[in-house]
């Protein structure tokens, strides 16, 4: 992978971590619009470290498909979108399902969207042909 491949690879999984935990701060210790989910049973907020780590999270996995579809199909970049899409429409069901409320609900789902907005479109166009 040449060198730029790999930077904007960084930057994308970076820039998404950076991206959610910036609107978790202006959503939440700024606007005063903590997220919250549903989970064990109880409800929890939704820190700043789960955030950034869900994000990483997901940015290096996203990195890993890519990879995986680099070396297994031809047109990688077009697999990428599509698999990416269907895992986005399917991470929503998170927000949607386990949110604490609906103010959380638009939180959570809005960083799911704006995680997308950078890995997609970052990742993708890093994609090489086989």
């Amino acid at each position: 992978m040449p060198n730029q491949n790999l930077t904007r690879r960084i930057l994308s999984v970076a820039g998404a971590a950076a991206a959610t935990l910036a609107l978790w701060t202006l959503t939440g210790p700024v606007a005063g619009h903590g997220a919250s989910a549903e989970t064990g049973g109880g409800v929890r907020p939704v820190g700043a470290f789960a955030v950034v780590a869900g994000s990483l999270a997901a940015g290096l996995a996203a990195w890993a498909l890519l990879a995986l579809l680099e070396r297994t199909v031809s047109r990688p970049q077009r697999a990428w979108t599509i698999t990416a899409a269907a895992v986005l429409a399917l991470s929503m069901t998170g927000p949607l399902g386990s949110a604490a409320d609906t103010a959380s609900t638009a939180i959570l789902a809005a960083m799911h969207l704006t995680a997308a907005a950078v890995l997609v479109p970052g990742l993708g166009l890093s994609a090489r042909r086989r």
